[in-house]
């Protein structure tokens, strides 16, 4: 009889290790990478703040004072925590699902290239809100019926950008707007769903200056 009881007892606490186990490894609570980690999610983290210019150490995916000091860094250009530690939201910010090499919002890397070095080339000078809200329009227009429904569509659709026609396109990138596609990528919206924008000082188009205004942030009027 005893030993009937000490085997239920036995058999308890094995259960209740696995559903233990079961829920930490469910909650992610082993995910976060921070000072001491190491390995392919560290990796990724490191290549990802050296995309957008706040790591310019060694790629080792060994989580030491420069990752940190990155990693705090962005969190503070971010609005987040600066405590240092990659948790779920710094990943997300970061366009990288703990423990996968896939960015949270669908595009590929170079798709995020191609929107940073956009909104750079029409935005830069800009406040950084406004940056973030002519990336903003360009993920909009992917979503639109008038328009492409891909990122190079509505970039290099005729007529769309003056960057592309004057070349500023290919000047070199800003940091902030590296950092603005991501944030607009992540759902950060301050043009309040406009699809076009325009400058004012600037614009000739009668049709344009037709278009009912959102918002105005910088030198640049957002519209519907």
């Amino acid at each position: 009889m005893k030993s009937n009881k000490k085997r239920i007892i036995v058999s308890l606490v094995l259960v209740l290790s696995l559903v233990t186990a079961f829920l930490l490894n469910g909650s992610n609570a082993a995910a976060l990478s921070k000072y001491g980690s190491s390995g392919n999610e560290v990796t990724q983290i490191q290549q990802k703040l050296q995309s957008l210019g706040f790591y310019n150490g060694s790629i080792d995916g060994v989580y030491g004072t420069e990752t940190k000091n990155a990693v705090t860094e962005f969190q503070k250009s971010c609005g987040l925590t600066p405590d240092g530690i990659a948790g779920t939201k710094t990943l997300t910010y970061l366009g990288l699902s703990s423990n996968s090499s896939s960015n949270s919002y669908g595009f590929t890397q170079s798709e995020v290239e191609l929107l940073a070095r956009t909104i750079s080339a029409e935005s830069r000078g800009e406040p950084y809100e406004g940056q973030v809200a002519v990336g903003a329009v360009i993920l909009n227009r992917i979503e639109h019926p008038s328009f492409p429904n891909t990122m190079a569509g509505v970039i290099y659709q005729n007529g769309a950008f003056s960057c592309i026609d004057d070349g500023q396109i290919n000047e070199p990138v800003y940091e902030s707007s590296k950092r603005a596609a991501v944030d607009a990528m992540n759902g950060w919206d301050p043009s309040g769903g406009a699809i076009y924008y325009y400058n004012p000082v600037t614009a000739t188009n009668k049709w344009i200056r037709s278009r009912p205004i959102i918002v105005t942030i910088g030198k640049h009027v957002f519209c519907s």
